[in-house]
């Protein structure tokens, strides 16, 4: 995202860009992973206000649809593929947190902070909230949402909004790490994993969701990336799908 002077809040054309990027790098097989990152200061401001001055003028049918391309774009985010990785410094508010957590993992600078933020404009985060609950849990979610407080990176951390916190000169090296971890999977086993694991709920483990992972496994086991994996395993070389494999 690159509108640093409004701090990367979005807008419809932001929204439409976002969706855009998406849909073409998860259909590209020459792309691993995904960086979701913010030039400037601050990750995403969330909504642009002059984008919601807009809204709160237009009907009800224009407020549905321009809410929908939203929710479009956060599940385009969500349902890539590809694994998604958000690059967090400053601020991620409003919005911006459901960016965040759409996303499958994300890495933040100690100095990065989080607010859901809607409460305090009198609206509040319908759109974001489904990911939001995803990452963080129902209880959690909750209480994000109804108070609108501003957390840190290490309380971030410790809810599950994100996976790793680092100083802000790290922020980058801590990406290539990820990167790197990512790279060393089988992309096909990874589309499979996001694919399977977006059926999961919390909860018991019923013989309908058994016969999901069991009939999931017994499928992707017999693919060529399967054979590759196993063979490399056994010869003690990289699989093919490494960039360093040769």
């Amino acid at each position: 995202m690159n509108r640093p002077a409004v701090f990367n809040a979005f807008d419809e054309t932001l929204i439409e860009e976002l969706d855009a990027a998406f849909a073409l790098l998860g259909d590209d097989a020459a792309v691993r992973a995904i960086v979701l990152a913010g030039g400037g200061k601050h990750f995403s401001a969330g909504a642009d206000l002059q984008w919601m001055q807009r809204a709160a003028a237009a009907s009800q049918d224009d407020n549905l649809a321009d809410a929908r391309r939203f929710s479009a774009m956060l599940a385009r985010i969500a349902a890539c593929p590809k694994p998604t990785l958000a690059r967090v410094q400053g601020a991620a508010l409003g919005g911006g947190v459901g960016l965040v957590c759409a996303c499958d993992m994300a890495v933040a600078a100690d100095s990065a902070s989080f607010s859901v933020s809607e409460a305090r404009m009198g609206i509040l985060p319908a759109v974001i909230g489904p990911h939001l609950v995803n990452a963080v849990g129902l209880r959690e979610a909750r209480r994000l949402a109804l108070t609108a407080t501003r957390i840190g990176a290490d309380e971030a951390l410790r809810v599950g909004l994100v996976q790793r916190v680092v100083p802000a000169e790290g922020l980058d090296a801590a990406i290539d790490a990820f990167t790197a971890d990512l790279l060393a999977c089988g992309p096909h086993a990874q589309a499979e994993i996001k694919q399977l694991y977006a059926r999961f709920a919390v909860g018991p483990v019923t013989a309908d969701v058994r016969e999901l992972t069991a009939g999931a496994i017994a499928r992707v086991r017999r693919t060529p990336e399967a054979r590759e994996g196993f063979a490399a395993f056994l010869a003690k070389r990289k699989p093919n799908w490494t960039p360093d494999s040769e």
